[in-house]
């Protein structure tokens, strides 16, 4: 489970990412958060991934108070989670498969172990076939797909997408949302970022809307927006 309570995020130059965020986020949930540009999605996962600290307040993962955790215990607590960039991020003097092998040899995966394990993730993910191919030799959804693989192949717990579907078209945006919705059927937490709304309205999963650092809704995508006191807007 992790939980933000009482969070509050503020830069040197004053500017306030978040503001007092209260979230719960369930062990096999999916969850979108939503917002504009500047709205402080970024910030939350950059958090969860304790890349930088909270001002105020604390934030649980899985019974672990991130705020109070050493740093000589966070590269371990990160093993924990699966970041998705927008970017791709791959090496590009790497095949698909060298790209994943890296992900588990960093964290000290024998080889036998990763021999097994990589062309088993890509057959996961419909790409087993592109196991010798450079991402140069890919399509931009493809790339995402081998991110995803990536970020799955240390078996985390949680997977943070940011902005995953940012580079690419409307067709393989909706086939990495998929492809993230089957990952979380498998027993996985998921968080994906993103202002893109229309995308997030095809799937019925709880949505958490941040705007200037405040959480504005929180509710199951195609639900009406509740009104203080729990009537629907209609």
């Amino acid at each position: 489970m992790i939980e933000f309570k009482n969070v509050t995020k503020e830069f040197a130059n004053g500017f306030v990412a978040l503001k007092n965020i209260n979230l719960k986020i369930e062990s096999g949930e999916f969850v979108f958060v939503i917002g504009s540009s500047g709205a402080g999605k970024t910030t939350i996962t950059k958090l969860l991934l304790k890349e930088m600290e909270v001002s105020k307040g604390k934030i649980i993962v899985d019974g672990n108070d991130l705020t109070k955790m050493p740093e000589r215990k966070v590269p371990y607590y990160r093993r924990s989670l699966g970041y998705v960039f927008q970017d791709f991020r791959l090496f590009p003097n790497m095949t698909v498969s060298e790209n994943i092998a890296f992900a588990m040899r960093v964290v000290g995966e024998p080889g036998s172990k990763i021999k097994k394990m990589v062309p088993a993730i890509l057959d996961t993910i419909g790409l087993k076939s592109k196991l010798k191919s450079y991402p140069k030799e890919l399509s931009g959804g493809e790339q995402q797909r081998v991110v995803l693989a990536r970020a799955l192949v240390n078996r985390p717990d949680t997977i943070i997408a940011d902005e995953p579907t940012g580079n690419l078209d409307p067709k393989m945006s909706l086939e990495i949302m998929e492809s993230l919705d089957r990952i979380n059927k498998m027993g996985k937490t998921v968080i994906v970022v993103t202002h893109e709304k229309a995308l997030v309205d095809r799937f019925h999963k709880r949505v958490i809307s941040i705007k200037n650092g405040t959480v504005i809704n929180d509710r199951v995508s195609g639900e009406r927006q509740l009104k203080e006191g729990g009537e629907k807007i209609r």
